[in-house]
């Protein structure tokens, strides 16, 4: 299974809009005043958003981040806009809500471990088990190595709760329920290419692995290092069913 910019600047032109004409000049006066007002009023004024050089993809980067040491409930949007270094109307006006910005940056997480070990359980050639076995050796390293022990981003942002929005939960479990699936569709293949036993329930061996990668991951948390992890899965493997 993570942007500097400068504050929106405000218009400065509403106090001329405010200027009274001097009584001691009269209607002259007057006529100058609404003129003044005129011009500034029709004087373009300075887009709101995101200032220029804003990095999305690093404002992403760094939400995720945080999303994923700390949980969605236990990270503002105070900590998030001090983190990227951007006002928070800037962030608003680039993600929507803190819920859209964790939604993107879920995706994001879910795109790099795609990339990055989605490979192990396609690789043509190899065993179902062998190639859980390596995908398992993978993870195990890679909670280990994190510098701050995150696990993965799909149970520990969850951590602290996710506030009023039961409907991340809802899509945090849409999502475990895909790794899930592709851990099912997996073991099916092994069935038809013969490697695992026919008989095989493959939804409830996909369930287990699942529930045990989950697992590893509050384990990495707590500080366990890759050779306990590693032994961990080594253990779950042994519940593969026999040939």
């Amino acid at each position: 299974m993570k942007f500097g910019v400068a504050n929106p600047e405000p218009s400065g032109d509403a106090g001329l809009a405010a200027s009274s004409p001097d009584p001691a000049t009269g209607a002259d006066a007057g006529a100058a005043a609404g003129a003044a007002a005129g011009a500034a009023a029709a004087k373009p004024r300075r887009p709101r958003g995101r200032p220029r050089g804003f990095d999305r993809d690093q404002a992403l980067e760094t939400a995720m981040r945080m999303f994923w040491q700390r949980g969605f409930e236990a990270t503002s949007m105070s900590e998030l806009t001090a983190a990227i270094g951007v006002a928070a109307p800037s962030l608003y006006a680039a993600f929507g809500s803190k819920d859209d910005l964790f939604r993107a940056a879920l995706q994001r997480y879910l795109e790099q471990f795609r990339r990055g070990h989605g490979s192990v359980l396609a690789a043509p050639g190899l065993p179902a088990r062998e190639a859980f076995a390596r995908l398992f050796d993978a993870l195990a390293e890679g909670f280990a190595a994190c510098p701050t022990r995150s696990g993965c981003m799909l149970v520990a942002a969850e951590t602290g709760g996710l506030g009023g929005a039961a409907h991340l939960r809802e899509e945090l479990g849409a999502h475990r329920a895909g790794v899930e699936a592709g851990f099912r569709a997996r073991i099916q293949r092994g069935q038809r290419e013969g490697d695992v036993p026919a008989g095989a329930d493959a939804a409830a061996l996909a369930k287990f692995l699942s529930t045990v990668v989950q697992g590893l991951s509050i384990q990495a948390r707590d500080g366990a290092d890759a050779a306990q992890l590693r032994e961990v899965l080594r253990t779950a493997l042994r519940a593969w069913p026999a040939a």
